[in-house]
C-alpha cells in the first residue's frame, strides 16, 4: 500500500487541519499509518444480560427498549441532564447523559439498543450513567477500542478507519508472496485490516492478527538479518585449536551443563568464517566470568591476545585479580589498566600489550585511551555491557582490527526480548546457578516494621556480616545527593557510633570507588546507598539488602539489587520496605518475592511495562512493534525467523518481484525507528 503510506491523514473525509495535526500526534500522519494503527482492545457487545441480572457498581452490557425519548433538566451550575428510561420486558432502568444534547436525537422512543456502563442502584432499581450505546443491529459487532490523545475519541477514530479502508484498492497490493502465505497459513492483507479493526467474531480477529503479527516480525527478523549480514567480515583471527578442555581442568569445580555450551557456542564462532558476536546473559551469580576466562584461555593458548573491559575499576581490579589467580600458574602474563594506576606501570603495562607478551589485558574505559595497542587482540569482552554505550564498545573493537565480540549481562532479558533486540548478536543464556549457591530469602514489610528491620541488620553485623540499604528519595525533586544524605542521618541515629559509607550518583569515580573499596574490605558495616549499587563489586560478606520504596522500582531492577548480596557463604536475606496501598503494586511485590530466578522476574517486567519502559532510554534501536506482543507470540516469532532466514538465503537482495513489498516495508519499519538498513 505504497500510495496510502503517501496520502495525508487530511485527504480522509471528517478529518480537517486541526483533527490532522491531533492523528498526527497520536503517530499516523498518513492513511496508511492510520490502517496500521491497531486497535488496543475490543468491547464485546454480545455479552448483555437482563437487566435484574446486572451487577450493582460494576459494568454491564444490557439490552432493551428506549420507552421515550430523552427529556432534558436543567440544574444548578449549568449542568444539562437528559433522561430517559428502557425495558427489557421484565424490568426498567432509567439512564441519564450529562451535557450531552445529542443523545435527543440519537435515541429513538421504541428502538432497542445496547447500552454498556457502570450499574448503580438498589436490588429493585437499575440505573446507570453516561453509558455507550449501539443499535441493536450492531449488537453482534465487537467494537474496537484504540489508543487515544486528548481531542480524538476512540469513536472519532473508528469513524476516519472506516473512510480509510474506503480507499483500499480493488487488489490490495500484499508485501507476502502468495505462496509464503500459503505455506504458513495467513490471509491476505486485505482481510486482515479490514477484520482487525472491525471484527465480526473473535475467531475472525485471531485470524487476522495472526497474519499481522507474522507480518511484522517478519519484516523485523529480515531487518535484524540484513544489519547482521551488512556487518559480517572475514574471520581475521579463526582459532585453530580450542583449549577448552586444558581450562576445565584448572578449576577447583565442574562447570555447569549451561556454562560449558556457552563455551562450546563460543569456540565454534570463533573457528568459524566471521568475527563471533555474542552475547553472554545470566543472572546473578551464574558463571558468566568463568565463560570469558575459558573463552581468554583458548584464545590467549592460540597465540593471540584478549580485552575485557568493565565499568568501574573497583570491579575491574575484581576480574584482574581472580584472573591472574586462575591464569598466571600457566605462564599467562596479564596486565590491568585503570585511569589510576602509576605513570611507570601504565608504561610497562602498554609496552607488553604493543609487543604481545602480555596477553590479557583487563581494565575500565582507559583500554580505550590513546597508547594503548595491541599486538594481535582477537578477543574484546565487555562486562556489564548495558554500562558502556556503543560507540565505546566499538572503540575497543578497532584497536584489534575486527576481532571477536562477547557482551556479557546480568541484566536478564527476556528471551523473546533477546531475540528481538540482539538479532546482530548471538545469545547464550546460562539458566544454570553453580552447585552450593542458596536462594535469597525476600520479604514485604511496611514501614511500620523497620525498626526491627534495623535490629535484624544488627544482629548480622554483630555477628560479623555486613549489610546495605537502599534509600527513597526522601523529598519529591530532591537530588540523589540529598536524599541519600538525609537517610543516612536517620540510619546513625538507629545504629550509633557504626562505621557507614555512604554512596550517591553526584560522588565522582574515585570517591565511589573509595567507598566500595571500604566496604569490600569491610572497614565500613553498613552501605547507605542510591541505586548506583545496583552493579558493583563482589562482596560475599554482606548478607542482608533492604530496598525502601520498593514499589518505586521495576521488577528487573529490584533483582539487580538483591543480587548484591547472596554472593558467598552465608545465607542472605533481601527486604522490601513498602506503603503502597495499590493492589497491583502489592501483587507485583509479593510475586517478586516469590521467585529468585531472573527469568521470571524480567517476564513479568516485561509484561507489566512493555518492551520501551523495559529499557529505559533504548540504545538498542529496536523498532516500534505496533501488534506483535513480546510474551504471547513466541512461536510466530519463531516461524517469522525461520521464514526470515529461508528468504535471504534463496534470494539475500531481496531483489526477486514477489518479495518487493517486503523489502519496502522493511525498509518502512527501520525508518520509523531511526535505524538504517542498506540492500
Amino acid at each position: 500500500m505504497p500510495s496510502l503510506f503517501e496520502t495525508d491523514i487530511a485527504a480522509l473525509k471528517g478529518v480537517g487541519p486541526k483533527r490532522a495535526e491531533l492523528f498526527r500526534k497520536l503517530g499516523a500522519p498518513t492513511v496508511g499509518d492510520l490502517l496500521r494503527l491497531y486497535p488496543r482492545a475490543y468491547e464485546d457487545w454480545r455479552d448483555a444480560v437482563p437487566i435484574r441480572n446486572t451487577l450493582l457498581n460494576e459494568v454491564n452490557i444490557v439490552k432493551g427498549t428506549v420507552l421515550r425519548r430523552p427529556v432534558e433538566q436543567r440544574i444548578r451550575g449549568g449542568m444539562t441532564l437528559y433522561k430517559t428510561t428502557i425495558t427489557d420486558g421484565a424490568d426498567d432502568m432509567q439512564l441519564t447523559f450529562f451535557n450531552n444534547r445529542f443523545v435527543v436525537n440519537l435515541l429513538e422512543e421504541g428502538a432497542v439498543y445496547a447500552f454498556r456502563g457502570k450499574v448503580t442502584g438498589t436490588f429493585t432499581r437499575r440505573e446507570m450513567a453516561s453509558p455507550e450505546f449501539v443499535p441493536e443491529s450492531r449488537m453482534q459487532d465487537m467494537v474496537p477500542v484504540y489508543p487515544q490523545t486528548e481531542g480524538l475519541t476512540s469513536r472519532i477514530i473508528a469513524n476516519a478507519v472506516k473512510e480509510a479502508l474506503k480507499l483500499l484498492p480493488e487488489t490490495v497490493n500484499d508485501p507476502l508472496p502468495d505462496s509464503l502465505r500459503m505455506e504458513y497459513a495467513l490471509c491476505r492483507l486485505e482481510y486482515a485490516l479490514k477484520t482487525i479493526h472491525f471484527p465480526n467474531s473473535p475467531e475472525a480477529l485471531s485470524t487476522a492478527r495472526r497474519r499481522l503479527v507474522f507480518e511484522e516480525l517478519l519484516v523485523l527478523q529480515l531487518g535484524m538479518l540484513e544489519i547482521r549480514r551488512a556487518g559480517a567480515r572475514q574471520n581475521p583471527y579463526p582459532i585453530a585449536q580450542d583449549c577448552t578442555a586444558d581450562f576445565c581442568a584448572l578449576l577447583p569445580f565442574t562447570m555447569t551443563g549451561a556454562q560449558q555450551r556457552a563455551v562450546a557456542d563460543a569456540v565454534r564462532d570463533m573457528q568459524g568464517a566471521h568475527p563471533m558476536n555474542r552475547l553472554i546473559q545470566g543472572d546473578v551469580g551464574s558463571g558468566k566470568t568463568a565463560v570469558a576466562a575459558a573463552l581468554c584461555y583458548t584464545v590467549m593458548r592460540n597465540g593471540l591476545q584478549a580485552a575485557l573491559m568493565a565499568p568501574t575499576e573497583i570491579l575491574a581490579t575484581q576480574h584482574f585479580e581472580s584472573l591472574s589467580a586462575l591464569l598466571a600458574p600457566c605462564g599467562i602474563r596479564l596486565a590491568l589498566i585503570t585511569g589510576s594506576m602509576r605513570q611507570k606501570a601504565r608504561r610497562e603495562a602498554l609496552e607488553g600489550l604493543k609487543s604481545g607478551e602480555i596477553q590479557l589485558a583487563v581494565g575500565t574505559h582507559a583500554l580505550l585511551s590513546e597508547g594503548v595497542e595491541f599486538d594481535r587482540l582477537a578477543l574484546v569482552i565487555t562486562d556489564e555491557q548495558h554500562r558502556f554505550g556503543v560507540g565505546q564498545r566499538t572503540a575497543l573493537a578497532k584497536k584489534g582490527g575486527f576481532p571477536h565480540t562477547l557482551v556479557m549481562s546480568a541484566t536478564p532479558i527476556p528471551r523473546t526480548l533477546a531475540l528481538m533486540i540482539y538479532g546482530d548478536l548471538d545469545v547464550s543464556v546460562l539458566d544454570e546457578l553453580p552447585p552450593g549457591r542458596q536462594p535469597i530469602e525476600t520479604y514485604l514489610i511496611d514501614p511500620a516494621k523497620r525498626c526491627r528491620a534495623f535490629g535484624y541488620i544488627q544482629k548480622h553485623i554483630d555477628e560479623g556480616r555486613q549489610a546495605y540499604i537502599v534509600c527513597p528519595l526522601i523529598e519529591e525533586g530532591a537530588s540523589d545527593m540529598a536524599s541519600v544524605t538525609a537517610y543516612a542521618d536517620i540510619v546513625r541515629d538507629y545504629f550509633g557510633n557504626l562505621p557507614i559509607g555512604v554512596l550517591h550518583g553526584r560522588m565522582k569515580p574515585k570517591e565511589k570507588d573509595a567507598v566500595m573499596a571500604d566496604f569490600s574490605a569491610g572497614h565500613t558495616k553498613l552501605l547507605i546507598s542510591t541505586t548506583v549499587v545496583e552493579v558493583g563489586v563482589d562482596v560475599p560478606n554482606a548478607v542482608i539488602m533492604m530496598i525502601e520504596n520498593a514499589e518505586r522500582y521495576g521488577l528487573s531492577q529490584l533483582h539487580q539489587l538483591r543480587g548484591r548480596v547472596g554472593r558467598g557463604q552465608y545465607k542472605s536475606t533481601c527486604i522490601l520496605v513498602t506503603e503502597a496501598q495499590n493492589e497491583e503494586a502489592v501483587q507485583r511485590l509479593r510475586m517478586f518475592c516469590s521467585t529468585t530466578d531472573g527469568f521470571k522476574v524480567a517476564d513479568e517486567d516485561l509484561r507489566l511495562r512493555g518492551p520501551g519502559d523495559f529499557f529505559g532510554e533504548r540504545q538498542h534501536g529496536l523498532p516500534k512493534l505496533k501488534i506483535a506482543d513480546m510474551m504471547n507470540d513466541m512461536q510466530v516469532l519463531q516461524e517469522a525467523q525461520q521464514c526470515a532466514r529461508a528468504l535471504l538465503e534463496r534470494d539475500p537482495q531481496l531483489a526477486g518481484p514477489a518479495l518487493r513489498g517486503l523489502k519496502a516495508e522493511m525498509h518502512r519499519l527501520f525508518a520509523a525507528s531511526g535505524g538504517t538498513v542498506t540492500l
